[in-house]
């Protein structure tokens, strides 16, 4: 028998097509436990100080957001230099919503599509859960649109923070965890230490913040009042 007889030949099973819509839970783990994290607050306690610097916080990383991510990033409704761009990019990225091209990248590719087939977070396509969380949970959410921040992908600094997307927050949470220790020492009567700065100034602050990101995505493509006419569903 020839060694090259068709009965010999053996191939590797081709391999099933992924769409990239469907949830995808082993790379989703991250997202899934920052979503759990703040029921540790029943294990670290609460103090005034930890829920102050949770809400200064929130309404600072919010800002960054809304003021930076949004209006500077995605929209170019300002200009500014390129060291306070940087330090927008900064701000915005210790919000752990990944890095400005990413940010950027996608809410521009929602604009082209919104509410229309292509969109990723569509209530009126694909209802409230994913449009409001479960569209982060694929495949088809995690690369940056490079083709569509050329702008911005100029900066090596802009593409680091979007590539080591994790690092800022990091810093943000060991910086918390650091303050709260030095406070249980230096006053002690503030109640507090490492663990519940962390959890309370961190987590629980990252998980209202990205709840309050969400609903633009979800609710306000259903509740609302509507100012213009437009082709998608958003709303004031």
């Amino acid at each position: 028998m020839s060694a090259t007889d068709p009965t010999l030949a053996t191939s590797a099973p081709a391999r099933p097509h992924r769409d990239p819509h469907a949830l995808n839970w082993g790379r989703s783990i991250p997202i899934v436990l920052l979503h759990l994290s703040p029921l540790a607050v029943f294990l670290v306690g609460w103090s005034p100080v930890a829920v102050v610097t949770a809400l200064v916080l929130y309404v600072v990383r919010m800002f960054a957001i809304t003021g930076f991510y949004h209006r500077y990033f995605s929209h170019r409704s300002y200009r500014t230099s390129r060291l306070a761009q940087f330090a927008f990019a900064v701000l915005g990225n210790s919000s752990a919503q990944r890095g400005p091209l990413w940010w950027a990248g996608h809410h521009r590719f929602h604009h082209r599509h919104a509410d229309r087939e292509g969109d990723l977070h569509s209530p009126r396509l694909d209802g409230f859960l994913h449009s409001h969380v479960g569209w982060l949970l694929t495949d088809a959410s995690r690369r940056t649109r490079m083709e569509l921040v050329s702008d911005l992908a100029r900066y090596p600094e802009l593409r680091f923070l979007d590539r080591f997307y994790g690092l800022v927050p990091a810093l943000l949470a060991g910086g918390l965890y650091a303050l709260g220790e030095f406070l249980a020492v230096a006053r002690p009567a503030w109640g507090t230490d490492g663990w519940q700065m962390t959890v309370w100034g961190f987590f629980v602050s990252t998980f209202l913040l990205l709840q309050g990101t969400y609903t633009i995505n979800s609710l306000a493509h259903r509740f609302g009042t509507r100012r213009y006419e437009t082709r998608d569903a958003s709303r004031n």
